[in-house]
């Protein structure tokens, strides 16, 4: 299994969770990507941005009412 890639995008607003997520996904091209969010709208974001480029998502809530939001593909 191959090494996953973190994104810590806690505190950043929309639209810097996307778009930092995006660049790891055109870095990655395939593998695990994990993205830290702690907005309801980044969540959304970068889980329509992983769809929409393929990738299957999961979003697992973390005890500190953030999000992490893995991709793989």
């Amino acid at each position: 299994m191959s090494d996953v890639i973190t994104v810590d995008a806690r505190g950043l607003s929309c639209p810097q969770p996307a778009l930092l997520a995006r660049q790891a996904i055109q870095k990655q091209g395939k593998g695990t990507i994990a993205v830290l969010v702690d907005s309801g709208t980044a969540r959304e974001n970068v889980s329509r941005l992983g769809k929409n480029s393929g990738w299957s998502v999961t979003i697992e809530a973390q005890p500190d009412s953030s999000s992490r939001i893995v991709m793989q593909k």
